[in-house]
């Protein structure tokens, strides 16, 4: 007899929320926010570029040594650095996992 336990808090796998500098190369996420401490002036001039809750955004080139990453949202790509990209929240939906 299998017996079958209810689970009160279901935790999903596919899903994880890390900040833009985190995205693995050629992962997909979805935006879902910024951090409090980014600057209104950095926040709009990202959602100028098509940076808003809700895009598809994957990371395109992921050069070493620190180096800004590139990324594609709106149908374009921009390079952002470490600084930047960490403000920048988002939960993955695709290709690798983090990390």
């Amino acid at each position: 007899m299998i017996r079958v336990l209810p689970r009160n808090n279901p935790v999903s796998t596919t899903s994880v929320t890390t900040t833009l500098w985190d995205l693995p190369l050629h992962a997909t996420a979805v935006l879902i926010g910024f951090e409090p401490t980014l600057a209104l002036l950095y926040r709009g001039r990202l959602q100028e570029y098509g940076f808003h809750v809700g895009e598809d955004i994957s990371c395109q080139h992921k050069p070493g040594f620190g180096a800004p990453r590139v990324y594609r949202v709106s149908n374009a790509t921009y390079s952002l650095d470490r600084e930047l990209a960490e403000q920048v929240l988002i939960r993955v939906t695709g290709g690798s996992a983090v990390g």
